[in-house]
């Protein structure tokens, strides 16, 4: 259960802490750290899975904390980012009721025998996200550039993605359900 990919997906986690606390007490210093962070959990994210398949260490534990650990990440700071007045709160609040949705459509589908893998839109989605994270975290002028507008550009591209990939893990759940739902009652005599 705790083997080296998943030990790295504990540390996704873990970061959350450090990330929060350097934001709420955000200056410019406080800003690039938290960012620094936030790269190095983010990439933590392709290390763990390329470890995990290279080194045949896929486990049931690490299939659920994965995602977890991501959705901890990106949440985390989008909230941090909503009290801050960074970012307004009804990007974070759709941004959050997909991840539940999602969440509570895989659990429905894995209660049936049924796994609903990543798909590549969920996949764009999660590094759209990154992507708008880091100079929305960065937020302060660096060398004359301000990086909150290219931010949330990528913001709001990552908003589309996530509400796209969201509908589609609906739709993908709606016709397993559909299919399920077809079928004729087993006899059990």
């Amino acid at each position: 259960m705790f083997n080296l990919a998943n030990k790295i997906t504990l540390s996704r986690i873990f970061i959350v802490i450090p990330i929060v606390a350097l934001l709420y007490f955000h200056n410019k210093v406080f800003c690039l750290l938290a960012t620094i962070l936030f790269i190095l959990g983010a990439a933590t994210d392709a290390i763990d899975g390329h470890i995990a398949r290279k080194g045949k260490m896929v486990t049931s534990f690490g299939k659920f904390l994965d995602p977890l650990a991501d959705k901890l990440l990106i949440c985390s700071i989008l909230i941090m980012f909503v009290q801050l007045g960074w970012v307004q709160a009804w990007i974070t609040i759709i941004i959050i009721c997909r991840e539940l949705l999602v969440t509570g459509l895989r659990a429905m589908a894995a209660d049936q025998g049924v796994v609903i893998a990543a798909d590549r839109y969920g996949k764009a989605k999660t590094v759209v996200q990154i992507m708008a994270l880091i100079p929305l975290t960065l937020h302060y002028p660096w060398f004359g550039f301000d990086p909150n507008p290219l931010g949330m550009v990528l913001m709001y591209a990552a908003l589309v993605l996530t509400v796209a990939s969201g509908a589609n893990y609906l739709w993908a759940f709606h016709g397993h359900w559909m299919v399920e739902h077809k079928k004729p009652p087993s006899s059990d005599t």
